[in-house]
């Protein structure tokens, strides 16, 4: 597979939607499309329950952006290390976490995945090798570096994929763990969730160089230029890359073209896009796009999509109940695995 040169995506004149033939069979076809609907049907209550003050803190939507998560998260392997950024709700929940300890999570309940003590933006699970929800823009890019380092050094085969958005890019981080992963030689496969929007700054204004995929190959290592909209794009992709990284024990990097139909995060106003364009970029929104494609080759009917739809809304109904139930950590505990060095006051 060869690294594409399309020109950078343009905000305000978005490409033709996703269409052709899904390559899947119909169960694999549709647990996809299941994933999407659970990750969206999630993301919708979050917000309605941020309205209501029960999720309080910042929460930062993924709704658009569905294909990314569910088509990388499903090609890689249970051995790899998956790090992500603040907007990991759906990475976490398709990388096994059960969506009632992530609702829990943002509730600050001690039953959640962090113990309530993460919230939305740092959601973890060790078990299923999820490190993260990362607070801080490109934090973890120089984690995934150290994490691939230690798989290297341990002699251990696997891929340690890092979810991380396009305002990363300027970050010093991003150049200094590339160099490094570059010059190391180390399994890394950064995933590079363009969403043309750091915050509320256009990519244009912010990036001499809006070509990704440039300045990642300036570090000798392969790129791939992806339609982060259609699923079926994204999982080739990413399973080409993953494969590629653990054969060779060599970087890559992938540049996921997406769009977020949300603002950045409930507290922002969403005053620098014009309205007009977030509806021309919900015609190549990735759920209903990939459900016309299926419909259309005969693997999907009407009933089926609202089975699936159904299944996702009971199972956010289950999560919201656990949460609502779970408990708040005693006072008594806050001190608790809180470090403090010897002679400190």
């Amino acid at each position: 597979m060869n690294a594409s040169r399309a020109p950078a995506v343009s905000a305000s004149a978005p490409p033709a939607p996703p269409s052709g033939p899904v390559p899947w069979d119909k169960p694999f076809a549709l647990s996809m499309l299941s994933d999407m609907l659970r990750i969206r049907r999630m993301e919708e209550k979050a917000a309605e329950l941020y309205g209501q003050q029960k999720i309080r803190g910042f929460l930062h939507l993924y709704i658009g952006e569905e294909a990314v998560a569910c088509g990388a998260l499903r090609a890689l392997q249970a051995e790899d290390n998956v790090v992500a950024t603040y907007r990991e709700h759906g990475h976490a929940l398709l990388r096994g976490l059960d969506m009632g300890a992530i609702m829990a999570e943002m509730f600050g309940k001690q039953e959640g995945c962090s113990r309530g003590r993460g919230g939305s933006m740092h959601l973890f699970d060790r078990a299923h090798r999820f490190f993260g929800g990362q607070a801080i823009v490109g934090g973890g890019l120089p984690l995934a570096a150290g994490l691939a380092l230690a798989d290297k050094m341990s002699g251990r085969c696997a891929a340690s994929a890092c979810f991380f958005g396009e305002g990363a890019v300027a970050e010093g981080a991003f150049h200094e763990a590339m160099n490094l992963a570059a010059l190391w030689r180390l399994p890394v496969l950064y995933c590079c969730e363009n969403n043309l929007y750091a915050m509320g700054t256009a990519l244009a204004r912010s990036e001499s160089q809006t070509d990704l995929c440039v300045k990642a190959a300036s570090y000798g290592m392969e790129t791939l230029q992806v339609d982060g909209m259609d699923v079926v794009a994204v999982h080739e992709a990413v399973q080409y890359a993953a494969q590629r990284v653990r054969s060779d024990g060599r970087p890559m990097f992938v540049e996921l073209q997406t769009y977020r139909f949300r603002a950045h995060s409930m507290f922002d106003p969403d005053l620098y896009r014009d309205k007009k364009e977030v509806e021309a970029w919900k015609t190549r929104g990735p759920i209903h796009t990939y459900s016309a494609r299926l419909k259309a080759q005969g693997s999907l009917t009407e009933a089926e999509f609202l089975a699936l739809e159904a299944a996702a809304q009971s199972e956010v109904d289950a999560a919201v109940a656990f949460a609502e139930a779970g408990s708040w950590e005693p006072v008594e505990d806050l001190l608790r695995d809180v470090y403090s060095p010897p002679g400190a006051a």
